[in-house]
C-alpha cells in the first residue's frame, strides 16, 4: 500500500494530493494507493467519536505501507503529515517528501540549511523531491497576464508530480522490517518547541536521564538530525512540547515515530486552540496528534508525575 500524506483542510491542497494519488494508482493500481480524506469517506463519515475513527483508519493504513508519499510545502509543515513520516520512517518504510516550497531554512542567519524548517524532516525523506522555480513560460493563453501566471504554475505542479511517480516506481523491494532499537532504561527525550523558551516548563525527575535534540546548534544539522532520532527512539519515554500555531514538525515526527512502536509519548500544551468541524468531535490538535499521543499534560507539575508513573 503506497499512502499519500497530505495537508487536508482546503479544497486545493486536495486536490493536488488526489491528482499524485490518481497518477501513482495509473502507474501502480488503485488498490494499491490510500488517499486520507477520500479513502476514508471523511465528508460523510458518521462515527461515535469521528475523529478518533479518522484516526483509528489512517492508522490502520499506516501499519500495512509499502511506502509514504508525503506533500509538503511552507514554513509551517502540516502536523499530521509530520505524524505520518514519522510513524512511516520508524517502521522502515521509504518516505518521499515533494515539495514546491522555493524556500530554504536555517536556525541562525548564516547557519547551514536545510529544505525543510526542521532538518529532521531532511534526515528522514528517503528522497525528496523539489521544483521549485514556475514552469517555463509556454504559449500565451490569449488571455490575461494572471492566467499566464497560473498556467506556470499549473507546470509546476505537473513537473514535480511526474517527478514524485517517477521516484515512487525506482524505489527498490521492499526489505526486511526494521528491528526496534533496544530502549536505555530510565531515560526521557524531550522535544522543545521552537515557540516558547527552550524546554520552558520540562523538568526533570529524580532517576530518570533527560536527553536533549542537538540538531538546532549543530553544525553539520542533518547528522545531528539522526543522532537525534536514534537517541529518542532508545529513550524510555518521550515527551514534546508541541505549543505554536501547529505542532511543530520535529514534536510531530516524534510522536508518530512513539505510536509506531509502542512508545510511551507525551504532548506538553499548556495551551491550546481547538478546531470544529462538521459531525467531529472538538480537536485540540491534528487529530493524528491528539489520538497518537498517550497523554496530553498542561502543567510541569503533570509533566513530573507523568516521567515517575
Amino acid at each position: 500500500m503506497h499512502y499519500v500524506a497530505h495537508r487536508l483542510f482546503a479544497a486545493h491542497d486536495r486536490a493536488l494530493a488526489a491528482d499524485l494519488a490518481d497518477r501513482l494508482a495509473v502507474k501502480l493500481g488503485e488498490d494499491q494507493v490510500f488517499l486520507p480524506f477520500c479513502d476514508t469517506d471523511e465528508e460523510d463519515l458518521i462515527a461515535d467519536i469521528k475523529g478518533k475513527r479518522l484516526f483509528e483508519l489512517d492508522r490502520d493504513r499506516l501499519r500495512r505501507i509499502r511506502a509514504l508519499i508525503a506533500i509538503v510545502h511552507g514554513p509551517s509543515p502540516d502536523d499530521g503529515v509530520c505524524m505520518e513520516i514519522g510513524y512511516a520512517a520508524a517502521l522502515g518504510a521509504p518516505v518521499i517528501v515533494m515539495t514546491t516550497d522555493f524556500q530554504d531554512y536555517s536556525a541562525t542567519l548564516h547557519g547551514p540549511r536545510s529544505v525543510f524548517p526542521d532538518p529532521l524532516l531532511d534526515a528522514l525523506a528517503t528522497r525528496i523531491v523539489r521544483v521549485p522555480r514556475l514552469g517555463t513560460p509556454g504559449e500565451p493563453t490569449g488571455g490575461s497576464r494572471f492566467a499566464d501566471f497560473a498556467a506556470r504554475n499549473h507546470t509546476q505542479i505537473q513537473e514535480a508530480t511526474e517527478a514524485c511517480v517517477d521516484a515512487v516506481l525506482q524505489l527498490p523491494s521492499p526489505a526486511a522490517a526494521t528491528p526496534r532499537p533496544s530502549r536505555d532504561a530510565h531515560t526521557v527525550f524531550v522535544e522543545p518547541s521552537p515557540y516558547t523558551p527552550a524546554r520552558a516548563g520540562l523538568p526533570s525527575t529524580t532517576g530518570t536521564t533527560v536527553l536533549h535534540p542537538t540538531r538546532f546548534d549543530a553544525g553539520d544539522p542533518l547528522t545531528a538530525a539522526r543522532h537525534d532520532w536514534a537517541t529518542a527512539l532508545r529513550s524510555t519515554r518521550i515527551v514534546v512540547d508541541t505549543s505554536g500555531p501547529e505542532t511543530p514538525p520535529g514534536a510531530a515526527l516524534l510522536i508518530g515515530a512513539a505510536c509506531a512502536t509502542g512508545q510511551p509519548v507525551a504532548a506538553y500544551l499548556p495551551c491550546s486552540a481547538y478546531t470544529h468541524a462538521a459531525g467531529r468531535e472538538p480537536n485540540f490538535r491534528n487529530l493524528m496528534i491528539q489520538y497518537g499521543v498517550d497523554a496530553v499534560l498542561r502543567t510541569p507539575d503533570e509533566v513530573t508525575a507523568w516521567l515517575g508513573g
